[in-house]
């Protein structure tokens, strides 16, 4: 074992555990510290034991046991942890030493610890890790961001221990200055909420609509996960299908129709309202997670109002691929939401993100992997200068090849009273997207008549406003007029 370590961890939980026993398995020397200094002995006498760790009962051992520039990373809770144990670390550090957040902290924390630790002349990475317990111990996808200086010392260790694709390209690559890292995690983590809920609502139509059990399904989804749709999330929704309790009865069947939620797909949607882009499958996918937490009411509310009652009609196989074609639609408008939210987080903090490159570190290791991301590679690899991924080809001709089925998918939800409002919104994303003329005009004169907000004309320039005094005792007073 080396006298010094090539990096120190703060965080023995399970995430930190296995991303110490993946940096150890490439040859790295390890300092593990954990605020319960107990875990530190459990893990250098258990999993760790015979391995190169260097164990620490505190902070300072911790940081005495580093090769310079010290490397400290923490995997700790979001929020006050993080700064608590910046501020511990950082009179034990030296100029150029380097702390790192692995956790799932909201970028613009992220922002105003770097230019803090930056001004105190360290190093700071704030980086996104997806991949879950397996992820990382065997390769996570890994999203670094922060300060450019600190890349040198730790791309090795970083792209060593992330997942690789096409026979050794590591998912893991610089992303960008200060917040960036962790933005383009919590757009995945955003994405992810709208994966899942794209698939659940596929899972409810088939169970409620075609009367279809788990372990039918399950071939369906094994099916799907042979053709385009082929990605970790429908592979796990395959085997969770097949899974069987005691009894031998379908396991899912028994698990409390409630969701949780640790908060990175709600930042997804706030920023998007903040930024002003219609991130519409996502935030649909958040409030129904907060619908899900309303278990009590709405089994009250089961009781006491009445709806249509599903009866399906149809022809069960041709619903099935229709159901196909609609999960891998609104899965492409997700994407194409998402990749709208980080161009406009590209502008306003001036970022060069190479979008291309985000959709290669998500193509191993993560929990939104699948072929999918390829096509979206090569789409920003065509057109770097790509607006929106609808105005790929291939992601064009995808979507209107596929909207028919998603129609028809939708159509018969609604008329049998089964909710899908990611699939819904998705269609409606593409409609809206599509239409040269939405009716926002007749917003914008209600916005003028109750406050005199002004509009523009479509006979004169852009940039010109104009207010009408609807009523004729409004007097020509109008508000300033702006853009949240």
């Amino acid at each position: 074992m080396k006298k010094l370590a090539d990096i120190g961890l703060i965080g023995l939980a399970v995430m930190g555990e296995n991303l110490v026993l993946n940096m150890e398995s490439k040859g790295y020397t390890v300092g593990v510290f954990n605020r319960t200094v107990e875990k530190v002995d459990a893990f250098v006498n258990g999993r760790g034991k015979g391995k190169n760790f260097i164990g620490a009962h505190s902070l300072k051992e911790l940081v005495d046991s580093l090769q310079r520039p010290r490397k400290v990373m923490m995997l700790v809770k979001a929020g006050n942890p993080v700064d608590d144990f910046i501020e511990q670390l950082i009179p034990l550090l030296e100029a150029g030493d380097i702390i790192i957040d692995g956790g799932n902290s909201h970028f613009p924390d992220t922002i105003r610890r770097a230019k803090y630790l930056e001004s105190k002349g360290l190093l700071y990475i704030g980086t996104g890790v997806s991949g879950g317990e397996e992820g990382a111990l065997k390769g996570p996808s890994i999203m670094p961001g922060g300060s450019p200086a600190a890349w040198q010392y730790v791309k090795e260790i970083f792209q060593s221990i992330s997942a690789k694709v096409d026979g050794g390209t590591p998912c893991c690559d610089w992303v960008g200055e200060n917040g960036a890292g962790h933005f383009v995690k919590m757009v995945h983590n955003g994405i992810e909420y709208g994966d899942m809920q794209i698939i659940n609502e596929a899972y409810q139509l088939m169970k409620d609509l075609l009367g279809m059990g788990a372990f039918e399904q399950h071939e369906v989804f094994k099916k799907w996960n042979a053709r385009k749709l082929n990605s970790y999330l429908i592979e796990i929704t395959r085997d969770i299908l097949a899974f069987k309790d005691t009894d031998g009865s379908p396991l899912v069947e028994h698990i409390l129709d409630t969701a949780g939620q640790k908060g990175t797909g709600k930042w997804t949607a706030v920023t998007a309202l903040n930024m002003g882009i219609p991130l519409t499958l996502i935030g649909e996918s958040v409030f129904s997670r907060c619908l899900s937490a309303q278990k009590e009411l709405r089994v009250k509310a089961s009781r006491v109002i009445s709806g249509t009652k599903p009866q399906f009609k149809g022809d069960k196989k041709q619903f099935i691929a229709d159901l196909e074609q609609a999960v891998y639609a609104a899965k492409i408008i997700s994407y194409a939401q998402g990749y709208d939210l980080m161009m406009e987080a590209a502008k306003e903090y001036k970022w060069k993100l190479n979008y291309g490159g985000i959709a290669s570190l998500w193509r191993g290791g993560c929990i939104i992997r699948s072929v999918f991301l390829n096509d979206i590679e090569k789409a920003f690899a065509s057109n770097p200068k790509l607006e929106n991924l609808l105005f790929d080809p291939f992601f064009k001709n995808s979507v209107e090849t596929a909207q028919e089925g998603c129609r028809r998918v939708c159509a018969a939800a609604l008329e049998n009273g089964i909710p899908v409002p990611a699939l819904t919104s998705a269609l409606c994303y593409f409609d809206g997207f599509r239409s040269e003329r939405l009716p926002a005009n007749l917003l914008q004169a209600q916005r003028d008549y109750f406050g005199a907000h002004q509009y523009e004309r479509t006979d004169k320039p852009r940039g010109e406003f104009f207010h009408t005094d609807w009523t004729g005792h409004g007097g020509d007073t109008a508000s300033s007029t702006y853009q949240v």
